[in-house]
């Protein structure tokens, strides 16, 4: 189950920085020109999740298997991005096809670091990118309009939905505001993600700061802090030169140098744990002599749902779920433990797994 985000940005913001360091790789070139990026680059990261190494620890693991997310490190869009300026086109087609957008901004001064426009704006630089997109949007619906209305004069049921749908978004954009400020029914909800509209996906603000602004910001994240309240959108204060610094360094030498300039945990792991809780994802658990494991699932989802993440076969002979709370797991001391004070629950399909839930499924092919 692969999970994207597009790290998307105007260029010379620290978006590469920002990858490079995601990745602990240097696949993606950090160079101070626009267009340094010319194809999109995709990172496999492990989500932190301290309590899938207390479960471990628990259970005599042999193995931590954590949840993954997939970052994709876009180039840089510039002005004119959907009508093909720069290398719109292609951009426009990468930031497509992930799951959610994370807007990096450019929230430091640096005179040898160019900005495109010549200033420090990060508000301004988001509403460049958000233009574009729903520039880009306009386009495609306008495309898919015309096709649609011959399909209706044949009385086609599900063109007429689309219509509606697109219409809807149309009206939105003219506004100037993104697809996501639509408010879909539920039995449209399906239809309306397969327009795949740029601006109907969920975002995050990721305000890129100097070093010395990394603990509690500056006038320019303030600024993000300010706007994305009025959406709606969480920001994640980093500075990209630390993150990508600290990459290189082993885990208890990141710790000194967290505690040399006051940080409490890189950066990384709440931008990671903040795009998991941009998609409305959650984890459980597997636990076992071999391995202890996280996977990942939509919030909401049913015990079945979940089994079929590990296995679609779980899914189909689904029988039940012996479900222990990670409280009670860990209280109890493991599975055993949890059993001898009824902590554990035969759950059936209608149970929906909650997040830090331990799960054995039993099923039946």
């Amino acid at each position: 189950m692969g999970f994207k985000c597009g790290i998307v940005g105007l260029p010379n913001v620290g978006k590469s920085t920002l990858f490079n360091a995601l990745t602990k790789t240097a696949n993606a070139q950090a160079a101070n020109y626009p267009f340094c990026t010319i194809e999109p680059n995709v990172g496999d990261v492990a989500v932190p999740e301290p309590r899938l190494e207390l479960i471990a620890k628990i259970g005599k693991s042999a193995e931590i298997i954590p949840a993954r997310m997939n970052f994709v490190d876009i180039a840089g869009l510039v002005k004119g991005a959907s009508k093909g300026e720069g290398m719109g086109n292609q951009f426009l087609a990468n930031i497509r096809e992930t799951d959610a957008i994370i807007y990096v901004l450019r929230c430091f001064d640096d005179d040898d670091i160019t900005h495109v426009d010549g200033k420090i704006d990060p508000i301004s630089d988001y509403e460049t990118i958000e233009t574009e997109l729903m520039l880009a949007d306009l386009e495609s619906l306008e495309k898919r309009r015309g096709g649609l209305e011959k399909k209706i004069k044949q009385n086609d049921k599900s063109a007429i939905q689309t219509l509606h749908l697109i219409e809807t978004a149309i009206s939105l954009l003219e506004k100037g505001q993104p697809a996501r400020d639509a408010l879909i029914d539920e039995v449209d909800s399906k239809a309306w993600r397969m327009l795949q509209l740029l601006t109907s996906k969920p975002v995050l603000f990721v305000a890129n700061v100097d070093e010395s602004s990394a603990e509690s910001g500056n006038k320019y994240s303030e600024k993000v802090i300010s706007h994305a309240s009025e959406i709606g959108a969480e920001v994640v204060i980093i500075s990209a030169q630390i993150e990508s610094e600290m990459s290189l360094l082993d885990l208890d030498e990141q710790k000194e140098y967290l505690n040399a300039i006051g940080l409490k945990e890189p950066g990384l792991n709440r931008l990671i744990q903040s795009g998991y809780s941009l998609l409305g994802l959650q984890t459980y658990f597997t636990v076992g002599p071999k391995e202890a494991r996280a996977w990942t699932f939509h919030k909401g989802w049913s015990a079945p749902q979940c089994a079929g993440v590990i296995h679609g076969d779980f899914e189909k002979g689904f029988i039940k779920a012996e479900t222990t709370a990670y409280k009670d797991y860990v209280d109890n001391n493991g599975e055993q433990g949890a059993k001898e004070s009824g902590k554990v629950r035969q759950e059936g399909k209608d149970y929906l797994v909650k997040d830090g839930d331990v799960i054995l499924f039993k099923f039946n092919v």
